[in-house]
């Protein structure tokens, strides 16, 4: 995992990834969460400067819900078909707490970024907390999925 940067402190990350960070945290009051209480929220960075958020959406028929990841990526698709996606930033929060809580992306979500990453021909940063506390830049969705499922499988 030696493509993978980590920084210790927030401020550690550069400026723009910093602002992500902050627009995701101020998001994730918008997670519907009530079953598992854990909240999380994605920022989607497009080519143009444009953010797309996202928050996960639980459902008492827990599959029909949606991750925060998924979510964004799939709004950034959607509304925004010719941009790139730059950079993905994740961050979750355990309900009632103040301080963000380490949170990495769930196969479904690898699997949605690697296809849009392949989509648009480019690879884009992906950042979370990791377990240890200190933020981490993924240089690609595919450096998360490294034997992933494509449609040259199919």
């Amino acid at each position: 995992m030696s493509d993978f940067k980590y920084f210790k402190h927030l401020d550690d990350l550069d400026p723009e990834t910093q602002y992500l960070v902050h627009r995701a945290t101020e998001w994730l009051e918008h997670a519907y969460a009530p079953y598992s209480k854990f909240h999380v929220s994605a920022a989607v960075l497009l080519e143009d400067g444009n953010i797309v958020l996202g928050t996960n959406q639980e459902n008492a028929a827990y599959p029909a819900g949606l991750c925060a990841e998924r979510l964004a990526v799939f709004s950034a698709n959607a509304q925004h078909p010719d941009k790139k996606i730059k950079k993905v930033v994740i961050v979750a929060r355990k309900k009632d707490q103040k301080d963000l809580t380490p949170a990495a992306s769930c196969g479904g979500c690898r699997q949605v970024m690697l296809e849009s990453e392949k989509r648009q021909g480019v690879p884009f940063e992906i950042v979370m907390l990791s377990h240890d506390h200190k933020w981490v830049l993924a240089p690609s969705a595919a450096s998360l999925l490294p034997f992933a499922f494509s449609k040259n499988n199919l």
